[in-house]
């Protein structure tokens, strides 16, 4: 890892989402599959995961579920039931209530929070498969209240119909029964537009590849969408109470994820710097993944030294990581200066796996510096509110001429008159103008 100063530092990555080839082949196949629906999907399937299917094959059977426990091990399933139970009491605390308010002159405004009705859950499976993924989409929707929740994945490739078995456990422990065999942006523009097979839901959500994230963008407008994830990102702010060889760990547990993942470490200690960096090295050597994260080290990865530890949460907060390590000495007295970053993690036993698959809070959360203005998913993004207004005759006696007001300053009559009409045959108006 390159060790610079902080001013040295580009603190803004500018990811490119897409090329524009690979634009204009999603553009093309979510067009094909609004036109043609099934016809298109299993097309597409056969092309891409090299699976002939006929649309009676897309829909994964109950007994493929129940083949599933058989081909993972038992502490596995322990484990996702675990993980589940503190997702699911994390989550619960988010739920939200409607509300009314009956006002002095008899008027009434409130809020009514409903579900969303049917919601789609991407679960990539082509160069690793992500269990942990299903239960951090599924789990706050379904504690929002959401009834219908379907989820797609794509089948193995090379002809199997097969879908991994440790994805089909997660899903059938989450409460998931509705799984097709179909991935890419075919799946996508199935699940935004429908088919013969699969239902049109009112949200998308989940990570995967490129081309996955520009089919979400293609149709938000259509459906919502969670948001289109960038690479992962880690940045861990330590002083010399850290231990280099737990730092060394966490950097690499992100930048093992992707070539293009970014793994920064900030530190007022250039000899903690250097200890570190050591350890990176020593520890990529033996990483499995070490291509990938070897990769991620040499070009987005970086230690930066400051000159203190609040000119260190300043560098956090221009970075706006996706994941933030506070490591140092009584980090509690740092948190209230941290104004930007997805997840934060506080102390040296606070490793971001923890909150990647067990400790509660989701860890799908906004990457490439969008941790400024958004937030990890949670039960928010599963409902919809309505707004709730019964005026009283009292309250549009007394202010009408206001309303009246505001819409003419606006040049819109109409809007006057639509008050003005009632305030006249109430004899509180003049003629109409």
């Amino acid at each position: 890892m390159k060790l610079v100063s902080a001013e040295e530092f580009d603190l803004r990555r500018d990811v490119e989402y897409g090329s524009p080839e690979q634009n204009e082949l999603v553009k093309a196949i979510v067009k094909a599959v609004k036109q043609e629906g099934d016809a298109a999907l299993l097309r597409y399937t056969k092309q891409f995961d090299g699976l002939a299917l006929e649309a009676s094959q897309l829909r994964v059977m109950p007994e493929e579920l129940e083949a599933a426990y058989t081909k993972v091990e038992p502490s596995f399933v322990a484990a996702i039931r675990a993980a589940a139970e503190h997702i699911r009491q994390f989550h619960a605390r988010q739920k939200r209530n409607s509300w009314m308010d009956l006002q002095a002159d008899g008027s009434l405004l409130g809020q009514i929070i409903r579900p969303l009705k049917r919601v789609g859950v991407y679960v990539p499976g082509g160069k690793a498969a992500y269990p942990s993924s299903v239960l951090m989409n599924v789990i706050p929707a379904q504690v929002a209240g959401v009834p219908e929740i379907v989820m797609v994945t794509p089948p193995a490739t090379g002809g199997k119909e097969g879908i991994d078995p440790y994805i089909l456990v997660a899903a059938a422990e989450a409460g998931v029964h509705e799984i097709y065999r179909v991935g890419g942006a075919q799946a996508v523009a199935a699940l935004a537009y429908g088919t013969a097979t699969i239902a049109p839901v009112d949200k998308i959500c989940g990570p995967g590849n490129i081309y996955v994230a520009l089919a979400k963008r293609e149709v938000y407008g259509v459906v919502d969408i969670d948001s289109i994830a960038g690479p992962s990102e880690i940045a861990v702010l330590a002083d010399d109470t850290a231990n280099p060889a737990y730092v060394a760990a966490d950097l690499l547990s992100q930048a093992e994820h992707d070539e293009m993942a970014s793994a920064i470490l900030v530190t007022p200690s250039e000899t903690f710097a250097k200890a570190c960096q050591a350890e990176v090295e020593r520890q990529l050597a033996e990483l499995p993944r070490k291509e990938i994260a070897g990769a991620s080290i040499e070009h987005y990865g970086a230690i930066l030294l400051v000159d203190s530890i609040e000119a260190g949460i300043d560098v956090i907060n221009k970075l706006a990581p996706e994941h933030f390590e506070l490591i140092v000495d009584n980090p509690m007295e740092y948190l209230g200066l941290v104004e930007n970053a997805g997840a934060i993690f506080l102390g040296p036993y606070s490793s971001e796996p923890v909150g990647d698959y067990f400790a509660g809070p989701n860890h799908i959360i906004p990457t490439n510096g969008t941790a400024r203005f958004s937030s990890p998913v949670d039960v928010d993004d599963f409902i919809k509110k309505s707004s709730v207004i019964y005026y009283s005759k009292e309250a549009l006696l007394e202010n009408g001429a206001t309303i009246m007001e505001l819409a003419r300053r606006e040049g819109l009559e109409g809007h006057a008159r639509a008050i003005e009409v009632r305030l006249r045959q109430e004899g509180k108006a003049g003629g109409l103008q």
